[in-house]
């Protein structure tokens, strides 16, 4: 890639789109912009209606783009979903330089003769993973190119996903008006970014509870070995608030955001809100500590579930334990049950970077990450042009501020 690019992410959650404009330089990432915009059309991860779904992205978009003055036209987006699968693959082919010497064409050759699996007519290839390579029998090598040899191998993992799903989500980006650069697993995505070298290698699992869907990844061996998707997330918790205190289910949600907590031990009598019942005219007191007994359950009953998942994959103990991201595990306490419930170390992944600290956005950063290691082909500026020029500096007349300042700016409007 170039020395200064401009990647832009696509995350399309149940909950909430989020567009988020990375800027590359010199290898190191700053995040300049970030739009977000409530879902509609989403149902536990899977689109169910085009026209909504295109109208969230747009909005989430138009909120990047204003943020920074800059348009969009080119993103990276994000696919997960139980559709998904993982089948591992064998590539081989002759090195072709008359010297030998391994390139960037021969890479791509075994990327594409490992892409050669059976597959039923459903389904379809969306990326290669290349776990190792091989030359002339020496392996665990994980970048061959100016290596000599007469034999290339890759040993790699193929990700799959149902045609249905796959052209839905490209249908919903294009009619936004967007080109897609690249599909990106948010599993892939969200391990790079969240996950060291080393629970990467000895074993952890990563979990992304988002409001719909609750996607497990595991990697081992510094390879993504197993996922899955459980159709359980934070709306769940949101339902059963709502039917607890009989109210609807938006205003659950608001009441969840502001007073919600999962331990009940750790809830507060004191702390006290009232609620628009339905089929009242009357609202009703309500406690934090009456909220956690509804809460707290639900929340346990998730990860008992993520557990008896990760087992049914087969795997249990892993050193590395488990890594928590997504919005629902913001909530006060979900880091205390969990701890519980998995019987293991559990951490909360936070992405490092100024206006995004918020496990909400681990996969959407994740994507650009990951984009600018792996994927070479990423064109200059990914099809962003700027919609504010800089003046020339001249007596009389300021430089309008960066896009970095102009972010700073937004920021400082909420601190």
């Amino acid at each position: 890639m170039s020395s200064n690019d401009i990647i832009v992410s696509l995350d399309i959650g149940t909950s909430k789109v989020r567009a988020i404009i990375g800027e590359v330089v010199n290898g190191a990432i700053n995040i300049i912009g970030v739009g977000s915009a409530d879902s509609q059309g989403i149902r536990k991860g899977a689109i169910v209606d085009i026209d909504q779904t295109v109208q969230s992205i747009r909005s989430a978009v138009d909120h990047a783009e204003r943020m920074v003055g800059v348009q969009i036209s080119e993103v990276y987006v994000g696919i997960s979903g139980n559709h998904i699968a993982l089948q591992s693959s064998h590539g081989v082919v002759a090195v072709s330089n008359e010297d030998r010497e391994i390139g960037d064409d021969d890479i791509e050759r075994v990327i594409q003769a490992a892409k050669v699996i059976p597959l039923a007519p459903e389904r379809e290839i969306i990326g290669v993973v290349p776990n190792q390579y091989v030359v002339d029998g020496t392996d665990q090598i994980h970048d061959p190119r100016s290596m000599i040899g007469v034999r290339l191998e890759v040993e790699a993992t193929i990700v799959t996903g149902t045609k249905t799903a796959i052209h839905n989500l490209l249908r919903v980006v294009e009619k936004s008006g967007l080109k897609v650069a690249g599909l990106i697993l948010l599993s892939l995505a969200a391990g790079h970014l969240a996950l060291s070298k080393d629970e990467k290698a000895v074993g952890t699992v990563l979990v992304d509870i988002g409001a719909g869907a609750t996607t497990i990844a595991i990697f081992n061996e510094n390879n993504l070995v197993a996922t899955s998707t459980l159709p359980i997330g934070g709306e769940f918790i949101t339902n059963d608030i709502a039917y607890g205190l009989r109210t609807q289910a938006d205003i659950a949600e608001k009441i969840k955001l502001k007073f919600g907590c999962a331990v009940v031990e750790h809830a507060t009598p004191d702390q006290v809100f009232k609620v628009n019942r339905i089929g009242s005219n009357v609202d009703k007191e309500f406690s934090q500590v009456d909220l956690a007994n509804i809460i707290e359950p639900r929340v346990q009953e998730i990860f008992h579930l993520i557990r008896l998942e990760v087992q049914r994959l087969g795997f249990n103990d892993l050193p590395g334990g488990y890594v928590l991201s997504g919005g629902t595990v913001s909530l006060p306490g979900v880091l205390n049950v969990a701890q519980v419930e998995l019987a293991s170390s559990v951490r909360i992944a936070v992405p490092e970077f100024i206006g995004v600290r918020d496990p909400a956005f681990t996969s959407g950063v994740g994507i650009i990450q990951y984009a600018s290691k792996y994927l070479r082909h990423a064109k200059q500026s990914s099809g962003v042009k700027k919609l504010v020029t800089t003046k020339k500096a001249s007596s009389g007349q300021e430089q309008k501020p960066s896009a970095m300042e102009r972010f700073k700016n937004w920021l400082s409007e909420f601190i």
